[in-house]
This record gives structure tokens, C-alpha cells and sequence, in this order.
């Protein structure tokens, strides 16, 4: 399979994967999509896991090439931090797809393709912790504080929230699935992490 055709078919997968969901995508789903024929994504992915897989294995560099700057540059300091978890909004509120894919995870898809939270989650997640540990105040839990901003930015980003002041608006952000996300609420949300943020690595008196 060329090049394009096989980007053209991993950009199907994951748009389909993130919509419905692994067990919600067939393969013919797939193909129709892409414009190829099933045995022609049998035998790019290794059948339908191997796809899986696949789309995975991208989001993840994808991720990883959106944090490695901030990481990169990382100071021990608040601006250092604030830049870590702005990487991470950013990339979310960019690649909703990829909040998609592993939300649906989360609620339990794709049980029969193990291994991915292994493969992807968990280098990442030690690093940024090992990165920010040292921040940390005594007494409070570095994997914990971190996990904190990923549990924050993936239900503000599926789930959004209720505002109660009447310019805004009863609902200005929800669910919305792949599609944007509403700018000034996204920032209003920002503004709120990052104060979030700050009274966590912030000792008590």
C-alpha cells in the first residue's frame, strides 16, 4: 500500500474509531470509507486489532511530539509547569479525536486489544511526573497531582459544565464529540487549571 493511501487509511480508522468506537467499526465500515478494499486493511493493520494498533501508535507520537518542547525546556518553577499542562490542553482541544479514542477506552472499548495503556499511557505519565516531582509539596502525591490535570482536561473537553452566570449562558460548553471546542470557554477553563495547579504545588502555611 502507498504512502498516501496508507495515511488516507489511518486518518479513516481513527475519525471512525473515535466516533463509534472499536467494537462499533467494522471493517467493511472501514474500507468503504478509505475508498479500499477489506483485504486491503487486513493486510495493512494484521486485520482489525492490528488497525487499532496502528491508530494508537500515531496519536501517541503525536502526543508525545506536542509535550516534547515544554518537557524539553522544562524549568523547576511554576512557568515550567504552567507550560507542561498548557501542552497538554492545547493538544486535546487540537486533537479531539484522540481525547475520543481514549475515552471510549476508558468506558471499557476494544477489551480484546490489551496493552495499549502500557505501550502509550505509561512512559508518558512517568515522565511528566518525574519531571514535575520535585515541585511537589510534601504530603501530597506527584502521580496523583498529575493525573489530576488529565482527569480535569478530559471531562472539562467531553463533558464541559453548566455555567451559572447569565452572560454566558446555562450550557456554553458539552459534549460535542470531534468537533471544536469553543474557544473562550476553553480559555476560561485554562485560567481555572492554572489556578488549580498553583494551590496544588503550592505548601500549606
Amino acid at each position: 500500500m502507498e504512502t498516501a493511501e496508507a495515511e488516507r487509511l489511518l486518518d479513516t480508522a481513527t475519525r471512525l474509531f473515535a466516533e463509534l468506537g472499536y467494537d462499533g467499526t467494522s471493517l467493511q465500515l472501514i474500507a468503504d470509507a478509505a475508498g479500499v478494499g477489506v483485504p486491503d486493511v487486513r493486510e495493512f493493520g494484521d486485520g482489525k486489532g492490528g488497525l487499532y494498533r496502528a491508530v494508537f501508535l500515531r496519536a501517541d507520537r503525536a502526543e508525545r511530539d506536542a509535550m516534547e518542547p515544554a518537557l524539553t525546556a522544562f524549568t523547576p518553577d511554576m512557568p515550567g509547569v504552567l507550560r507542561l499542562v498548557d501542552a497538554y490542553l492545547d493538544f486535546y482541544v487540537h486533537r479531539t479525536d484522540v481525547l475520543a479514542l481514549w475515552l471510549h477506552r476508558w468506558m471499557g472499548d476494544a477489551a480484546d486489544v490489551p496493552g495499549l495503556e502500557e505501550h502509550y499511557t505509561t512512559p508518558l505519565s512517568r515522565r511528566v511526573v518525574d519531571t514535575v516531582r520535585p515541585l511537589v509539596p510534601p504530603g501530597a502525591d506527584a502521580d496523583h497531582v498529575v493525573w489530576t490535570i488529565v482527569w480535569c482536561v478530559y471531562g472539562f473537553l467531553s463533558g464541559g459544565l453548566v455555567y451559572t452566570d447569565r452572560e454566558t449562558g446555562p450550557q456554553r460548553l458539552r459534549g460535542q464529540g470531534v468537533r471544536p471546542r469553543d474557544g473562550a470557554a476553553v480559555e476560561r477553563f485554562r485560567t481555572h487549571l492554572h489556578m488549580l495547579v498553583e494551590r496544588m504545588l503550592t505548601p500549606p502555611p
